[in-house]
């Protein structure tokens, strides 16, 4: 899929949820991740990253309610039960995690400034 379809795919998705992603995460998901069906990353710590393309990222934030505890975040992409997210609300490029099983009760760990910031 061309990085114009991914793009428009968004545009689709951003309407839909009621939010703006960043620029380089759109970025990002246009050129990379494109509409791979697993598209895993090394962070600078070793740990291996699994994040959504597109199609995934609605159907991901219903099934863990991300909205519904964490209506400033949208998961992006997790490694095993910790989860990596972007604010939507502040325009934010910058990438967090939280532990799945910790959502709405502890603060997000700030991870790095952008997407890719968070590849080794």
């Amino acid at each position: 899929m061309d990085k114009d379809k991914v793009l428009d795919e968004l545009k689709i998705i951003e309407t839909a949820i009621g939010v703006n992603f960043p620029d380089k995460y759109k970025q990002f998901l246009s050129e990379e991740v494109k509409d791979t069906d697993a598209y895993e990353i090394q962070t600078g710590q070793g740990d291996t990253v699994y994040l959504y393309n597109y199609k995934d990222l609605v159907e991901r934030n219903e099934t863990y309610a991300i909205r519904d505890v964490e209506p400033d975040y949208l998961l992006i992409g997790q490694d095993g039960d910790l989860g990596y997210f972007i604010n939507i609300k502040n325009g934010s490029e910058q990438i967090y995690s939280l532990d799945l099983g910790a959502l709405g009760s502890l603060d997000m760990d700030e991870e790095t400034m952008d997407i890719y910031k968070l590849k080794n």
